[in-house]
């Protein structure tokens, strides 16, 4: 009992000094602090503002780990290893009341971009005005001069401008909005196109997204590149340049398989119709369906059905699995046909669709990240070996790379990496002093 008293100190000491280093860092740097947050979209938001602000100078943006321990790395860490940069981007998610506000008072923001307010992490904020209030406290932590983008078809984003000292600009569909966006239209495999309308014109733009819905993403990075600055002919260049993130509806076509539809993140309940909306208006030979976990609603779990009905409309076959895999309510005859199918692990969705593919063919894997539903994709192209249904990993297939190792053997496979880099480390300090 005492040691782990003593080992609980000690690792609180630790936080404590990181925390200090990284407040010393963040006083230091004279790059442009921006954050980014909201209910969805955040990660697409960083990632491709990033990539525009690279093509104007040098940024350092921190993707998908979201938390205060990553932003503490970034700032002590991180930025010490890249060095001084032009533009420090941070993507601030929300776990509970209060998650956001130490990360925005730490990260002192330049500018705070909030792209939606729904309703996520449903057990820990209940409402939306609870999710509204937690993002707002990145907008309350703007320092003089900065400025907000914030959503204008959104009100619990919009109505973050108010009582606030800080200047805020908006994007969106409305009229109203300071960067309006327009003319958007995707159809897999054509990709979104929009125009975006501002005080000097009109920007067109070409994006790798396949849905429409990207539109909220994209114009959001772009206004707040353009406020900064950028130049619009360059910001178009880099958006069409642009890699999408892994797992945000990213486009995997196997040579003489099937077209794969990766979106297996996140699901919150409020994501699936613009799923669904992707897939009924792509083009495609056949069109299958998986689906996963949903979360982030409140209710019964009568989505599943829901979720299934719209899908049967889209898809020659939708495919469910996991846990609630039996809650679609499909009717015998779906059953019989192959109409649906109850798949209950991932590997047993592999295996269905290795034997059932037809070439050009178009699936979706729709769920929540903890499903991996990637490596249904990721076994036409690698050896995935790793198949337990639920590996408790929040990172991506792509981010653990250990989908070419079995589950139980991750432990032990890490080890004798960590000790064989320790080892070729050792081998240059001591090798140069021999010199």
């Amino acid at each position: 009992m005492r040691n782990a008293r003593l080992r609980k100190v000690h690792e609180d000491l630790r936080q404590y000094v990181r925390a200090f280093k990284a407040r010393r860092a963040r006083s230091k740097s004279k790059a442009v602090f921006i954050g980014v947050t909201g209910s969805s979209g955040k990660s697409t938001v960083t990632a491709l503002l990033g990539h525009i602000l690279a093509g104007h100078g040098s940024v350092y943006p921190q993707i998908l780990a979201n938390t205060i321990k990553s932003l503490v790395a970034t700032l002590y860490k991180r930025m010490k290893k890249n060095g001084e940069v032009d533009y420090v981007i941070f993507e601030a998610g929300a776990s509970g009341i209060g998650s956001i506000k130490p990360m925005a008072e730490m990260l002192l923001p330049h500018v705070a971009v909030v792209t939606m307010v729904r309703l996520e992490h449903f057990g820990a904020f209940k409402t939306l005005e609870n999710v509204a209030r937690e993002k707002r406290a990145l907008v309350d932590a703007l320092q003089p001069g900065g400025f907000a983008v914030l959503n204008a078809d959104d009100p619990h984003v919009l109505g973050m401008a108010a009582g606030t000292r800080h200047r805020s600009v908006t994007f969106g569909l409305s009229e109203r909005a300071d960067y309006r966006a327009s003319d958007i239209r995707a159809a897999y495999p054509d990709r979104l196109k929009l125009s975006i309308h501002w005080r000097d014109g009109v920007l067109e733009l070409e994006t790798p997204f396949p849905a429409e819905h990207f539109w909220l993403p994209t114009a959001a990075a772009v206004a707040t590149a353009l406020e900064l600055g950028v130049p619009a002919e360059t910001i178009a260049a880099r958006v069409a340049t642009f890699q999408p993130l892994a797992s945000r509806c990213e486009v995997l076509v196997i040579d003489g398989g099937p077209q794969f539809l990766v979106d297996a993140a996140k699901a919150p309940w409020h994501s699936i119709n613009l799923a669904l909306d992707m897939m009924a208006k792509a083009t495609a030979t056949r069109k299958r369906i998986v689906l996963g976990q949903i979360s982030d609603y409140a209710g019964s779990t009568r989505k599943y059905h829901y979720a299934y009905k719209t899908a049967r409309e889209i898809a020659d076959q939708v495919i469910y699995t996991g846990d609630n895999a039996h809650r679609s309510r499909a009717g015998q005859a779906d059953r019989d046909s192959g109409r649906f199918v109850e798949l209950r692990t991932p590997q047993e969705v592999s295996d269905h669709i290795k034997r059932t593919a037809v070439a050009g063919e178009l699936i979706l894997l729709k769920s929540s990240a903890n499903l991996h539903l990637e490596r249904v994709a990721l076994a036409w192209t690698h050896d995935v070996k790793c198949w337990v249904p639920v590996c408790g990993k929040r990172e991506g297939c792509g981010t653990c790379g250990l989908y070419e190792v079995p589950f139980e053997q991750h432990r032990d496979y890490v080890r004798q990496r960590r000790r064989a880099r320790r080892w070729r480390r050792l081998r240059r300090i001591f090798g140069g002093r021999s010199r």
